[in-house]
This record gives structure tokens, sequence and C-alpha cells, in this order.
């Protein structure tokens, strides 16, 4: 099997990222000095770049792969393969949005109000191409950070990344419109794609990455119910597919095997017992895979 030389993003995701490959299995040391990472497996070598440079550098073949936003693949422009979608982030389970703001108190309602004003943010070209798409003339100012302090002084608006919002309002900040959602992707040099030892194990790690994001916050219920009872128990459980439903040595018996949502379970349970189902048990998840 080929190695990959994989690029973990470097910053605010660096946690959850590493945090998301042990959930699929893969262990990665990252020491506070180094910028290679060492892993317990032996076909992958790891390099933290930011976010915003791996396009670049899975473009040249510098990386076989790597992980970043979907934001910056648009930003940069360049080519590379899009192996699997990620949808997680530093604080949840959702994408993050890339939105237009301006002060609490502007007279600023729509993107169309900021023509020939200053719009401050660190993706210029996503920015400038969203105020072309609304033919509305602004000068797009790069943002090196900090970016949410720059209202009214040094900007008339922003284009920002939020999760939850909850930044910009400390900063006394509206929301006026979405400019891009993104989410983390695994993309891979486009000619590491076409070999086929490096694409295989490409492919194996988005396999072990997305099993370990569908078994965020979920649980496996197992229950025994008599099959005269089995209709009712099936109508109270929201399956992430359908219960598996398996043959006990008592003919008038059967075992429910399901997956379910982490935050139903409290509810459901009571339902369940209700329904006259026994030996319930709630058993964690490390990877569900689709």
């Amino acid at each position: 099997m080929a190695k990959i030389r994989l690029g973990i993003p470097k910053g605010s995701l660096q946690d959850a990222t590493i945090s998301l490959f042990a959930a699929a299995g893969f262990k990665i040391y990252a020491n506070g000095r180094s910028y290679f990472p060492s892993t317990d497996d032996a076909e992958l070598e790891c390099m933290l770049i930011r976010a915003q440079e791996m396009a670049r550098y899975v473009e040249q073949g510098v990386l076989d792969a790597g992980l970043t936003g979907l934001d910056w693949v648009v930003e940069s422009g360049l080519h590379v393969q899009t192996v699997a979608d990620l949808i997680y982030a530093k604080q949840s389970r959702g994408k993050v949005r890339w939105v237009l703001a301006v002060p609490e108190d502007s007279p600023f309602q729509r993107a169309e109000d900021l023509a020939g004003k200053i719009v401050a943010t660190e993706l210029v070209e996503v920015t400038k191409k969203y105020f072309a798409s609304k033919n509305v003339n602004v000068k797009v100012d790069f943002s090196w950070g900090a970016t949410e302090v720059k209202p009214p002084m040094l900007a008339d608006a922003i284009v920002e990344v939020t999760e939850t919002g909850s930044s910009l309002r400390a900063n006394r900040l509206r929301i006026i419109d979405t400019v891009l959602e993104s989410n983390t992707q695994l993309i891979a040099n486009t000619k590491a794609w076409t070999d086929a030892g490096k694409r295989e194990k490409i492919e194996n790690v988005a396999l072990m990455l997305l099993g370990a994001i569908t078994a965020q916050g979920r649980v496996g219920l197992m229950l025994n119910v008599r099959r005269d009872d089995l209709d009712q128990v099936l109508g109270v459980l929201p399956a992430l597919n359908s219960p598996t439903v398996s043959a006990l040595s008592d003919p008038n018996w059967v075992a429910v095997n399901t997956i379910l949502e982490e935050s139903v379970v409290r509810d459901v349970m009571p339902k369940l017992k209700a329904a006259n189902a026994t030996g319930i048990v709630e058993y964690p998840l490390n990877k569900v895979v689709m």
C-alpha cells in the first residue's frame, strides 16, 4: 500500500480534526513545537498546514491529500479532487457561514446599500464575486484578523465566518446576508487520485472519517419484544434506517436492534417499556458506515 502525505489543518480546526481521526481509529500525536505529527498508521505521514494554504500544497502535489474548508478551496480557485464532505466544525457538527455583517446601528440593510463602501474580509476573491454578482461596486480590503473590530472606523462592513453568530453579536454587528456556506472537505491531489494504491488508502480514510461523523450524537438500542407487540414497538422507534429484527430461540419473541439520536433516548425508552419491550439496552457507537 502506498504511503500518503496528509495535511491536517493547523489552527482552529486542529483539535477537532485530531479528535475526529481518533474516533475514526487513527491516532495522531501532535507536538506543540513540530509541524509533523506522528501517527499509529505506517501508511500516513501528517503535516500541519493552515487551512487557507491547504489547497495550494495539495494541488502542487506536496501533499497527496488534506483537510480544509470548502471556502478556502473556492477562494484559491485551484483544481483539486473533492473526496468527501466532512460536516464538522470546531464547536458543532454543522456547517459554518461566511456572512455579510454591518454595525447594529448602521443604516445598511442589503448588500446593495454598500455601493462605494469598504468591506473587510479574509475571503477576498469570494467576496468580490459575491458583490459582482449583484452589480454592486465596493472596495474589498484583505483583513489579517480581528475582522469583527474593524467596523465602523476601518470598514463599513465585513464578510466573516461564523458558527453561532455569538462573536458578531458581542461586537455589536448585525448579519444582513450569507455569502457562502462551508464545511470541511477531504481533498486530494489529482495525480495521487489516479494512483490506484493511493486512491484506495485515501478512500479508506474517508470511509472511516465519515463513519465517525455519522456516529456522533447517536447510540445503538437493542431490546426484546413479543411478536404480538412488535408493531407497536416499531411505531415508537425513530430509526436511522429500518430496525433490524432477529428471531430468538423462543419463536414468540424477537430481538430489535436500531440506531437513533442520543437526545431522544430519554423520551423513547419509557415509550418502549410501555409498549411491552424488555431487556432494553443502550450502547455507544464509534463508527456507523452507511
